[in-house]
């Protein structure tokens, strides 16, 4: 078990998730209850999983809870792909998340790669 708080994936999905929510606050009001929650959600459940991580203690558990964190990012990055191209966020804003994205996304692997050489 360790302190989700120090891990810098967990430091890094909770930035994407104040990014995320501030884009989507430009939303239409139209979007409430459709890519505006999905995609707070989505940002969301990256950090919630991970720090859900830090209490399990068989590694088949802390491997589900990343690959749910890793699912929630494709998620996340699909449903930004959706909203640029509706225009509610400009390509720039796009990008930037992706490369956010991406590098969580490898982090979260390099976590589960560190994770099955331990044993717990």
């Amino acid at each position: 078990m360790f302190y989700y708080k120090e891990l810098k994936v967990w430091q890094k999905a909770i930035e994407l998730t104040i990014i995320v929510y501030k884009l989507t606050d430009k939303f239409p009001k139209s979007e409430i209850f459709g890519l505006t929650m999905q995609s707070r959600r989505s940002s969301c459940s990256i950090a919630n999983n991970i720090a859900e991580v830090s209490g399990k203690s068989s590694a088949k558990d802390f491997n589900h809870f990343l690959d749910i964190a890793y699912g929630s990012s494709a998620e996340l990055e699909t449903q930004l792909i959706i909203s640029e191209k509706l225009s509610f966020i400009t390509i720039t804003d796009l990008e930037d998340c992706t490369k956010r994205i991406d590098e969580i996304q490898r982090m979260i692997t390099g976590l589960k790669s560190r994770n099955l050489k331990s044993n717990f």
